[in-house]
């Protein structure tokens, strides 16, 4: 398999689990800008949406979107417990996380990295996402991981995002309980060992 990824992108997610799955892969860089990889390949030709993740598996086939690569990755190895099984009320819990996680927590985030974005509505934008993270804190009070207390992969996807946070200088100590559940999940070997390889990686910058 080939993930496509890029430095702090939503692509971490699914690289980390890969990495909890101990799942043979190979990580390719992309330019954001370019939509160059980091052997000089065109990425819109593997993905023409023109952003990652994108996990490219043995038959040749792409599949993209985070959620649904890490649920795809979490099926490789069901005894891993990363996922529910598919058609249990757990794995529809597990959805219901993961679109919320998309939409309202990384699309929160995502008019905050336009530049040009004026103040005005840069401030609608980071109130609007700080009422989601109310919601948050309040729905893991008290709890490990987001569903019934066992990590997995939405806990995977929800720490990527969380660590943008810092970049728009969102303190999470504002909301009891997020930094101690980001900390949890920066300590997993395989955390570290995704962010290690994504620092040493010098592809397309």
């Amino acid at each position: 398999m080939k993930l496509y990824y890029a430095p702090n992108a939503c692509s971490l997610a699914p690289h980390i689990v890969l990495r909890e799955l101990a799942l043979p892969f190979e990580l390719v860089r992309v330019n954001n800008q370019t939509k160059r990889t980091a052997d000089d390949g065109d990425f819109l030709a593997v993905n023409p949406k023109g952003y990652v993740a994108a996990l490219q598996v043995d038959d040749g086939q792409v599949l993209t979107e985070g959620p649904a690569i890490v649920q795809y990755l979490a099926d490789q190895h069901p005894e891993a417990g990363l996922a529910p099984p598919a058609g249990s009320w757990a794995r529809s819990r597990l959805q219901e996380w993961l679109n919320f996680i998309s939409t309202e927590i990384h699309g929160g985030f995502g008019p905050l990295f336009n530049r040009a974005l004026p103040e005005d509505a840069r401030t609608w934008w980071q109130a609007r996402l700080e009422k989601r993270l109310d919601y948050l804190a309040t729905a893991l009070r008290g709890r490990q991981a987001l569903l019934d207390d066992r990590y997995g992969v939405a806990d995977a996807y929800l720490y990527t995002v969380l660590r943008w946070a810092a970049q728009f200088d969102i303190d999470l100590a504002r909301w009891p309980g997020l930094p101690e559940y980001q900390a949890r999940i920066d300590a997993r070997p395989a955390v570290q060992a995704a962010l290690a390889a994504e620092a040493a990686d010098r592809g397309p910058q």
